[in-house]
């Protein structure tokens, strides 16, 4: 019987490092602002009912410090990949808000970035809060749990293997950021760059004008003018790029099994 009970115990820890690993890297519950005993209980929560919901038959399990550690490191390293292909979202919106403050010469005003503990400027942080408004909306963090249950019966425990495909689909993701950013700072992006066209001609043709004071001043308006009419256009692509992601999620667990 004390067999029995110490079996459970090591499949309820190994289940609960994959969702613990899961959460510290993945968006939302990877927030600065949720403390990590919180995180903890949650994840140990999750694990004690994925236990009795997707245990139809126990893996095989070894008593020994050995099996034990190697087999929590596949884990670790199983959910860290699942929650970061979903940040991998957020890292293009963060860098699509570097690139709209760098145009609008708002690059000096750094704040912290909770999601990475990083610096970046008010726009990318505007942008983050809103991107993780819309991942509450859709109902992220709730996808985000059904993954990790799927990801038990595609890796099941102590079954991890990286091959070709995941590397492949890996790098896919992890290139996809400057697409991402691309997407939703090319509106912006594309008016700076006929401004500082139309600046360029203005000082060519009337060199005694000092176009570059003339321009700063307004570069901030402009740039919050832009910001307010394409704010529901970049709100829609954020949307879809992390429901597309969802599937992305699908593709990246099936991808183990190969």
């Amino acid at each position: 019987m004390n067999n029995v009970f110490i079996i459970d115990f090591i499949i309820v820890l190994l289940i609960f490092f994959r969702i613990l690993s899961a959460f510290l890297s993945a968006p939302f519950f990877n927030h600065a602002s949720i403390p990590i005993l919180v995180k903890i209980f949650f994840a140990f929560i999750t694990a004690y009912i994925l236990f009795f919901v997707q245990q139809s038959s126990p893996p095989h399990v070894e008593v020994s410090l050995w099996w034990l550690s190697t087999n929590a490191v596949k884990e670790v390293i199983t959910g860290l990949i699942i929650g970061y292909s979903l940040n991998l979202v957020f890292y293009g919106i963060n860098f699509a808000g570097d690139l709209i403050g760098f145009n609008m010469e708002l690059n000096i005003s750094q704040v912290l970035n909770p999601l990475d503990s990083s610096q970046t400027n008010v726009i990318g942080q505007a942008l983050i809060l809103g991107a993780l408004m819309v991942f509450i909306v859709i109902d992220g963090p709730q996808f985000l749990i059904r993954g990790l249950a799927y990801s038990f019966k595609i890796i099941p425990l102590g079954k991890f293997v990286i091959n070709e495909s995941v590397y492949q689909l890996l790098i896919k993701y992890s290139a996809a950021v400057f697409i991402i950013a691309v997407k939703i700072a090319s509106p912006i992006l594309i008016s700076f760059f006929l401004i500082n066209i139309a600046e360029g001609i203005i000082a060519r043709v009337i060199p005694q004008i000092q176009v570059f004071f003339m321009v700063q001043p307004l570069t901030l308006a402009i740039g919050f003018m832009l910001l307010v009419s394409t704010t529901p256009i970049m709100i829609m692509v954020i949307r879809n790029l992390l429901q597309s992601f969802e599937g992305s999620l699908t593709e990246l667990l099936k991808a183990f099994s190969m």
